[in-house]
């Protein structure tokens, strides 16, 4: 029976299309040990590429191990993996190249196969992209280093204390366009009279959720209600770019209805592939990229504290997702209110748990 192995790999973008990185490793299948770990960054790309980078980097590893293998590919692209599965083609070009390249390295190799993660599942390696997008690459080979037996001996360290970060995740109030279901993104509307009023109702909410911290997204119906929030808590609030609103691009401000008579195709793409951008504007994976940094800055900078974000449907669907550990079309399956509260909890040793979602009771 050829050798087990598991390559986790993952790659990132600071801007998608940003300045770009991967990480890839490779575990043995029976023990789970650690054999090899990877990272390097690639200059300017996408997320996609990156993530394509770290596969060939992850397979090479696992032939510099064993040509004789049998390899697990673990990831939390779906896109790579259905890709890489033959289900999905491959039209960018950049991709096509390294996808061609990881083809080659698996022929090479007893046999390979795909399986898509969830990103929670797939830390070590988003840590590993991290450290190359922050300058710090990483070629490890644990397999080839020497084992000191005292390791063995040695009392076991105390462990870390595990702390618990709440994030309270609050949709804004209605503007003009709410009640309408108009695709609103980047436009600049305030509050309606009644999304004022749902701003207040949550206000009064807050002040029983014990919120340390307010954060929001710098469009101006995000801001009008976290000011009115924080107000009423005696805090300042915090801008984030990254919680801004999907950019809808030439769908903003119209209804479903008039984009699909405008755009039919896009309408019908957006909804159904979250790396297809709106013409002229984002795609859900692109905004997943972009919550995410918020959630790690957010997690790392108000670690152990209460929390109150202040955002939109897609980040709040995005941040969710995360802490599902489900995939980033989630945002279709999920229905979020005008100023609806959801919650989180984020503990340290990298667990989470959904403790609310949609919840409109004070605004009865």
């Amino acid at each position: 029976m050829s050798r087990r192995l598991v390559v986790e790999a993952d790659g990132g973008s600071r801007g998608n299309p940003g300045p770009a990185g991967y990480g890839a490793l490779v575990r043995d299948a029976d023990t789970g040990r650690v054999l090899a770990e990877r990272a390097a960054a690639v200059g300017r790309a996408t997320n996609n590429v990156a993530e394509y980078g770290g596969l060939v980097a992850g397979l090479q590893a696992a032939l510099d191990l064993d040509p004789t293998a049998s390899v697990e590919v673990r990831m939390d692209s779906k896109l790579v993996v259905e890709q890489m599965s033959g289900r999905w083609k491959i039209k960018h070009p950049d991709m096509q190249q390294l996808a061609l390249q990881a083809r080659k390295l698996a022929r090479q190799l007893a046999d390979v196969r795909y399986t898509w993660v969830p990103r929670a599942q797939n830390g070590a390696a988003d840590a590993l992209a991290n450290s190359a997008m922050d300058g710090r690459p990483v070629h490890r080979d644990p397999a080839a280093e020497p084992v000191v037996l005292e390791d063995d001996v040695q009392p076991a360290a105390e462990p870390a204390p595990v702390v618990t970060t709440v994030t309270h995740l609050l949709r804004h109030g209605q503007t003009e366009h709410t009640p309408e279901r108009r695709f609103s993104g980047r436009n600049v509307l305030p509050l309606s009279r009644t999304g004022r009023a749902e701003a207040e109702a949550a206000a009064d909410r807050a002040k029983g959720l014990g919120i340390e911290v307010v954060i929001a997204s710098p469009l101006r119906r995000t801001r009008e209600t976290a000011e009115i929030i924080a107000a009423e808590l005696g805090l300042p609030v915090t801008v984030d770019e990254d919680l801004v609103e999907l950019d809808f691009g030439d769908l903003e401000g119209l209804t479903f209805d008039e984009a699909r008579a405008r755009h039919p195709l896009a309408a019908r793409r957006l909804l159904e592939d979250v790396t297809v951008s709106a013409p002229g504007g984002e795609s859900v994976a692109d905004v997943s990229a972009r919550v995410a940094r918020a959630r790690r800055r957010i997690l790392s900078e108000h670690s152990g504290r209460t929390v109150l974000v202040v955002s939109h449907v897609t980040p709040i669907k995005l941040m969710l997702a995360a802490a599902l550990g489900a995939g980033d079309d989630v945002v279709h399956r999920v229905f979020l209110e005008a100023a609806s509260l959801c919650s989180v909890a984020w503990s340290s040793d990298g667990r989470a748990s959904v403790r609310l979602v949609n919840d409109t009771s004070h605004l009865r």
